[in-house]
């Protein structure tokens, strides 16, 4: 068997998460522990009592989901489930380099902190913004067409490749009323506002990767152990420089999410694991493969099942 492990992004947090691999694996208490003393916050609290509005905040979100996808992450390994690969959904892929070996548990956790933080403040500043943010799913549209039917809309971009009929659009307010309309014109089956807080993977968060990049600059980037594969080329990250390059350009780049899939399949894998809340990979893999199955893992019950 050959196994990967694939970590969501922002979009699948939900109040409570985590809670109960955190009551039952002494592993996941200790990770808490240090996430709390790296980054000076208490995140059981955000966790297990912040609001579905405390989640939303990029600020909260990002640090909260990898949090959780770090703890399954454990909790597998604690109870003999190890992966071969590893990839992660735009923020997720942060957790995809600690499954990866290219960064520690330590360095990711303030991280995610940081850029949620410079992430959540561009959006804020930037004046282009004063308008509010968007992101959006279309569904039943190919994502070729989404690409065309946008290009040409002010503030707005297909930003997210998830499955051939998903693509999801990000940028201003007005930019995805706009585009919106037009993709229903042009035949979108549906248009599903997401729960998100900017214009993630668009060139309008262009000073929040240059803001990051300063930010990593001093930290080590290690090359992988095991194949890990990039959400800005879909392939595999072939060392610690191209993977602390990518990191950066990941804020303004789309994801390439039908490509990493698609790779995966071509080395072999046979056995597709999410770690994280909620079950989005599992549903985008649905699309990528008749055979072979991806088995979500969000709660201790589910993921006492996996072996």
């Amino acid at each position: 068997m050959k196994r990967s492990f694939l970590f969501p992004g922002q979009g699948a947090q939900y109040p409570g998460m985590c809670k109960d691999f955190y009551d039952k694996s002494e592993t996941v208490r200790d990770l808490f522990l240090l996430a709390d003393k790296v980054t000076g916050r208490d995140l059981k609290s955000l966790l297990f009592e912040g609001t579905a509005e405390d989640l939303k905040q990029t600020e909260n979100t990002q640090i909260a989901v990898t949090l959780m996808n770090l703890s399954i992450r454990r909790y597998l390994i604690e109870n003999g489930v190890q992966a071969d690969g590893t990839a992660g959904f735009s923020l997720g892929e942060f957790s995809a380099m600690v499954e990866a070996g290219i960064l520690t548990e330590k360095q990711v956790l303030p991280m995610v902190i940081e850029r949620g933080e410079i992430m959540a403040r561009v959006a804020k500043e930037n004046p282009a913004l004063a308008g509010g943010s968007a992101m959006a799913a279309v569904i039943g549209m190919a994502s070729a067409d989404v690409s065309s039917n946008v290009e040409d809309i002010k503030d707005a971009y297909a930003a997210n490749f998830n499955a051939p009929t998903q693509t999801v659009i990000s940028g201003t307010v007005v930019g995805i009323e706009a585009a919106s309309a037009k993709l229903k014109e042009a035949g979108a089956r549906r248009i599903i506002p997401l729960k998100v807080s900017g214009p993630f993977h668009t060139p309008l968060l262009d000073d929040a990767m240059k803001y990051f990049v300063e930010y990593i600059s001093s930290l080590e980037f290690k090359d992988p152990v095991k194949p890990m594969y990039s959400n800005v080329t879909g392939k595999r990250v072939g060392s610690g420089v191209e993977a602390k390059e990518l990191s950066g350009l990941q804020i303004i780049s789309p994801v390439k999410w039908i490509d990493i899939e698609s790779n995966i399949l071509s080395e072999g894998f046979d056995s597709i694991v999410e770690l994280g809340p909620g079950k989005v990979l599992t549903g985008f893999w649905k699309s990528a493969s008749k055979e072979i199955s991806c088995l979500p893992t969000g709660s201790v019950e589910v993921a006492d099942g996996i072996s």
